[in-house]
């Protein structure tokens, strides 16, 4: 399956198209701070630069949900809170009962990691359920599932993004942010051709800058997962009144190129890597040799 990482570049010209205004943009970001060290002075800082920016979501650990919800009351800026993160390999029981509690405290729209460990030995149903455990868990509420895509072949993106839609979950979500790779421009077009266009498609991971947001919107992402919000904000701000471009060699967006020997089961990265081969763009490789 080669056609995702051909469409980089048309979607590297369409995202220096889109006329998203600041606004606009603000609401498609879940502001994040999911680090494990981070104080209470770091989630009110959070807080804070939501609602100076009117991002739509926060995006936190189980721990800090109650305390969010707090800071956030009066304001339309929801919570999101993780389950079963960063690894995903928590029963299903314990992740319902993580997103349970996250709805007592107050989380509109849970982020759950999908099994990799038992995807990969195609246990599907497994899969399903465990989705499934969550979703009826959240009682209504929103369920991204992060499906960890540098684990993944395109193949098996697809295949996850329609086990997630068949076990009743609201979004079908790239990364942890631990994990290889983070966002990319063929894995987030991908799961929108796979899941339709009134399915909810979150890139997340990696994000550190507007252009790379845009890109993943072009893509199809409707909502972006990031803990550089500020700066993407802040930049996309001051770029709408300059003559900015956005087009780069096709190698630094491509998966292949992100490939990681050593944290990526050998087998993915080996894929990646051979699409290098026959790519039209191989020429450019030598930019990064």
């Amino acid at each position: 399956m080669d056609a995702p990482m051909k469409v980089i570049p048309e979607i590297d010209r369409k995202a220096g198209k889109l006329n998203l205004s600041p606004e606009e943009l603000a609401q498609m970001i879940d502001h994040t701070q999911l680090s494990p060290y981070k104080q209470q002075r770091s989630l009110e800082k959070l807080c804070n630069e939501a609602k100076a920016y009117n991002f739509g979501f926060v995006c936190v650990h189980p721990y800090w949900t109650r305390f969010c919800v707090e800071q956030l009351k009066g304001t339309d800026i929801q919570v999101a809170t993780v389950v079963g993160f960063p690894m995903g390999q928590n029963t299903p029981d314990a992740k319902a009962m993580e997103t349970k509690k996250a709805i007592e405290d107050g989380a509109t729209e849970i982020d759950m990691v999908m099994n990799v460990s038992a995807f990969k030995d195609k246990r599907y149903d497994f899969v399903k359920e465990d989705i499934q455990a969550v979703v009826e868990a959240a009682q209504g509420n929103v369920v991204k599932v992060i499906l960890e895509t540098g684990y993944l072949t395109y193949e098996e993106i697809v295949t996850a993004c329609k086990l997630v839609k068949e076990a009743g979950a609201h979004f079908v979500k790239t990364s942890t942010g631990y994990g290889p790779m983070g966002a990319t421009i063929p894995h987030v077009y991908l799961m929108r051709q796979t899941v339709g266009s009134d399915y909810g498609v979150k890139a997340a991971g990696g994000i550190y800058n507007f252009r790379d947001a845009l890109r993943m919107i072009a893509a199809g992402a409707n909502r972006i997962g990031t803990s550089a919000g500020v700066k993407i904000m802040d930049s996309y701000a001051w770029a709408r009144h300059t003559d900015w471009h956005i087009e780069e060699i096709p190698c630094r967006l491509c998966p292949s190129r992100k490939a990681n020997f050593d944290k990526m089961p050998k087998a993915v990265f080996a894929y990646y890597k051979s699409k290098c081969v026959d790519c039209p763009y191989r020429e450019f490789n030598r930019f990064y040799e």
